[in-house]
């Protein structure tokens, strides 16, 4: 698809805008960041409008407007290495790679790590490493992270991800056991325990374990 015009930038920060999206630093990201590259296919002329859409192996691209909510709960710092569970299609992971120093993502279907490790060279966004694997499991031989971040659903933030976490660090986590009763937490970790706060309700994927089929 070709570069979004001037007009269709502003309208697409607009949306965020008026969806919640305040922070300077993440409207900046995703201004930079351009989403088309990480639509294919049918839906590449629907790439700036707030909705989500399907992308391969049965997953999907969030909403603009939740990424940058869940980017802005998650407070980063530009000294923070950041999880992601649930690479997709790479879109999130790009917007954090302009916040964080690193970002690490892991995703169940090595097709979507694929297809998105090309798009990541192809905008010369080098602070991602990009792993197939179980995500539900975190990525312990890279932790502790200052932030993790999930974007499928699970029914509790996930055990082995809260012990990848820094005393200090915040996830963000859509739960929720059904597709239609989700709800975005933000857990911070601190040195008496666990803190959380309910953000908004959203529809995400289920978080699923072990390694996709596909190829």
């Amino acid at each position: 698809m070709s570069d979004p015009t001037a007009e269709t930038k502003m309208q697409f920060l607009f949306a965020l805008r008026s969806r919640g999206v305040t922070d300077s630093q993440v409207l900046d990201a995703m201004e930079q960041i351009d989403r088309g590259p990480f639509v294919r296919g049918l839906f590449s002329n629907r790439a700036y409008e707030d909705m989500p859409l399907p992308i391969a192996c049965g997953q999907t691209i969030s909403q603009p407007s939740v990424v940058g909510l869940m980017t802005q709960a998650l407070q980063i710092s530009p000294r923070d290495t950041v999880l992601e569970v649930g690479t997709g299609s790479g879109y999130q992971a790009a917007i954090l790679s302009k916040l964080a120093r690193r970002v690490y993502t892991v995703d169940r279907h090595a097709r979507l790590v694929r297809e998105a490790r090309q798009v990541f060279e192809q905008l010369h966004l080098a602070n991602i490493t990009s792993l197939v694997g179980d995500g539900s499991h975190g990525l312990p031989d890279q932790a502790p992270f200052d932030r993790i971040i999930v974007t499928a659903a699970a029914e509790d933030p996930p055990g082995p991800l809260l012990a990848q976490l820094k005393t200090g660090g915040i996830m963000v986590v859509p739960v929720g056991q059904s597709d239609t009763v989700q709800t975005l937490i933000r857990v911070h970790k601190t040195e008496s325990g666990l803190e959380y706060d309910e953000l908004r309700p959203v529809r995400f994927v289920p978080l699923l374990e072990g390694i996709g089929k596909d190829t």
